[in-house]
């Protein structure tokens, strides 16, 4: 198995960053350095986010602190599966970070954070249950704003 040091490389930290719902009701901040970040492409993932995968950032539950609206979140998890739960705006849905007191760390999912510009992904999980539709970016073309709509 390889040794994963990219998390290992002298990097420039924020000191701390913030976090919303798209409603702005629930509020957080975190201190990096993460110590993981990474795209889950299981089916669990697929259908909590909506999308092809999900963007979670990992650190520990001291770098982490709610400012506001902990109370308007709420926490969904399945019986059957140890690693997966989800944590969302009662207002808005916005899937939100949740704690994970049996390792004492925060998954935080890297979208809802305001700015992350030191920080990237360093692996993609469960590539083997990746939606059959998913092209990586690429492989189609990419626009800065909405392209303008065909008029044929």
């Amino acid at each position: 198995m390889e040794e994963n040091t990219a998390l290992d490389k002298p990097e420039h930290h924020i000191s701390e960053t913030q976090g919303a719902c798209l409603c702005g009701a629930v509020r957080f901040a975190v201190r990096p350095p993460f110590s993981l970040f990474q795209y889950c492409h299981c089916s669990r993932c697929q259908k909590a986010t909506g999308t092809a995968h999900a963007a979670n950032a990992f650190l520990p539950i001291d770098q982490f602190r709610w400012i506001s609206g902990e109370h308007s979140l709420r926490h969904y998890s399945l019986d059957e599966a140890k690693y997966f739960g989800t944590s969302f705006c009662n207002t808005c849905g916005c899937n939100m970070p949740i704690v994970i007191e049996a390792n004492a760390m925060v998954l935080v999912p890297a979208g809802s954070l305001e700015g992350l510009s030191d920080t990237q992904p360093v692996q993609s999980i469960f590539w083997g249950s990746k939606a059959e539709w998913y092209l990586s970016p690429t492989e189609i073309p990419a626009f800065d704003e909405l392209p303008a709509r065909s008029t044929k």
